[in-house]
């Protein structure tokens, strides 16, 4: 006997095309291999307005077909992905999380694409939770909803039965989380592969550069220094070395980094070290411990620490999951 588990994906108005097709891809892909393999299970996918359009416009201009609203559901939801909002007004706003508050109990998983974290935030749902969106707005995120545990980094998170996940893309990468939790790894992996996918990113995989929001400065001799630390990494890097090259004091050198960047050079050197230290993982066959001292970490075991504070995995899973196919053996 055949079984489904029904995937509502509810479209705000002016939302992201990827927001919306990206995760449903997803989900019907895997429909297709799981039916292919003769295996009874499937997802059947919904496309939902967050009022009762049949007519959502995207912010690309190409509208979304819909089967209704949220209040025509009438099945049994196993999963609901709200997109990233691009235009609520105040009672479609309310009307949604109210719908959700009611429902919370009975769906298995919520979760949310980008700025849909707003909308789970403003029904309550992230209270006391991690949670993460477009890393532009995970700052107004914080602001508005105090009572979140806003991350910038990852690009999804769970939290129990909440998800969020980061900007646009990175709704195909939770789908396929959730993919793996129902049908396992192999299912997840075959799904990325039809999707012509990067394998499968782990949720710790960062949203972006972790050191490019710091180097939109115009001070010139910040500057000098951001780029003379990437050629001495090896070096013993610290506040008075640096404010040397600068020709400042250290404690001057230290205020006018922090106020420049908004981060101190301390923790600028371990974002620049863990930076490069991700990109000698993916791009070489450098071994952990010529890595770790050529970052200027030390040894294998201090740059596995770094790893799990900073991205909740170790530098052999990583490798595993992000090396190119040049450096696979």
């Amino acid at each position: 006997m055949e079984t489904t588990r029904h995937i509502v994906i509810i479209a705000p108005s002016a939302t992201s095309i990827l927001d919306v097709a990206g995760p449903l891809e997803v989900f019907t892909k895997t429909t297709e291999y799981l039916r292919k393999k003769g295996d009874t299970q499937s997802y059947t996918t919904h496309v939902l307005s967050a009022d009762s359009s049949s007519i959502v416009n995207t912010n690309a201009g190409l509208p979304i077909l819909c089967e209704g609203g949220v209040k025509s559901v009438n099945y049994e939801v196993d999963t609901v992905l709200i997109a990233g909002r691009g235009s609520l007004d105040a009672t479609t706003c309310q009307s949604l999380t109210a719908w959700l508050k009611r429902h919370v109990q009975k769906i298995r998983r919520i979760g949310s694409i980008c700025a849909g974290a707003f909308v789970l935030a403003e029904a309550g749902l992230l209270d006391g939770r991690r949670a993460v969106t477009h890393w532009q707005i995970c700052d107004k995120l914080a602001q508005q909803f105090p009572k979140v545990k806003v991350e910038k980094d990852p690009i999804y998170i769970k939290d129990e039965n909440i998800y969020t996940s980061a900007g646009i893309s990175t709704g195909m990468d939770l789908a396929l989380a959730m993919v793996e939790e129902d049908f396992g790894r192999d299912v997840a992996v075959m799904v990325a592969r039809v999707l012509v996918l990067y394998l499968k990113r782990p949720g710790n995989q960062s949203q972006f550069s972790n050191i490019l929001m710091y180097q939109t400065v115009d001070y010139e001799p910040i500057q000098i220094v951001q780029d003379w630390i990437v050629d001495h990494l090896e070096e013993e890097l610290t506040v008075e070395k640096l404010a040397e090259k600068a020709s400042m004091s250290p404690r001057n050198f230290a205020r006018v980094f922090l106020k420049e960047t908004g981060i101190t050079p301390a923790k600028y050197v371990e974002k620049v070290r863990l930076e490069t230290a991700r990109r000698r993982l993916e791009e070489t066959r450098l071994s952990i411990d010529e890595i770790s001292e050529e970052c200027g970490v030390g040894n294998a075991d201090r740059l596995r620490r770094l790893f799990i504070r900073h991205l909740r995995t170790t530098p052999g899973e990583y490798r595993k999951n992000f090396s190119t196919a040049l450096t696979v053996a």
